[in-house]
């Protein structure tokens, strides 16, 4: 069966993000200049990278190799195109974590943002012990309304997600996380509309 995110296009996805009653792009990318500069690491795994918002964060002199991570290519070549100064540093990888998951190189720092909620706990476990990282860094978002999608245009668009989507709770992550070696070390919460937040929680073994 084809993973719904295959069959999103990058430009309804990123729109919807970005709309003034959602405005979860900028968040996410704001957040992102911590993810990438918080930690003593050379090289990181960025997990359902979608079209790279963020990347223009990385700094080039830190890091030795930037894995981008999605299951859908061609957000991936939206990323390598408008990337292209990251060359030297970026490499991407088209997999489903559902289940090619032993495919990932093992890596310092995993960033997962909003990423969890598509592949549920325990793929992330194995996600995680695969790549074997010092530091993982997660967003996810917790929603105080009864819709996990924001209203918008693009609405319609995410139905399909509806049959992979899991609500993740902060409190569940910390204790699979515990179960496979990694404490919580950074907590931090970014208010979105529409009654929704982000909230960041980074682990190290």
């Amino acid at each position: 069966m084809k993973n719904p995110w295959e069959e999103i296009s990058l430009t309804d996805y990123e729109n919807h993000m970005k709309l003034d009653s959602v405005k979860q792009l900028q968040a996410m990318n704001e957040m992102m200049k911590a993810q990438f500069n918080d930690y003593p690491v050379s090289n990181i795994m960025i997990l359902g990278i979608a079209g790279g918002n963020g990347l223009e964060h990385i700094p080039k002199d830190k890091f030795k190799r930037v894995y981008g991570v999605d299951v859908n290519s061609a957000y991936l070549k939206e990323v390598i195109d408008r990337y292209s100064h990251l060359d030297e540093i970026l490499e991407c990888i088209c997999i489903n974590l559902m289940n090619e998951s032993d495919k990932l190189p093992k890596t310092d720092m995993v960033i997962a943002n909003l990423l969890i909620e598509y592949i549920g706990y325990e793929c992330f476990q194995e996600v995680i012990q695969q790549t074997n990282p010092k530091y993982v860094s997660c967003m996810i978002q917790i929603n105080t309304a009864d819709h996990w999608v924001s209203n918008s245009p693009y609405l319609h668009v995410f139905d399909k997600l509806e049959n992979v989507h899991h609500q993740i709770e902060a409190h569940m992550l910390e204790k699979i996380m515990l179960e496979i070696g990694y404490h919580i070390i950074k907590t931090a919460e970014h208010m979105l509309p529409d009654k929704k937040k982000l909230v960041q929680l980074d682990f190290e073994k």
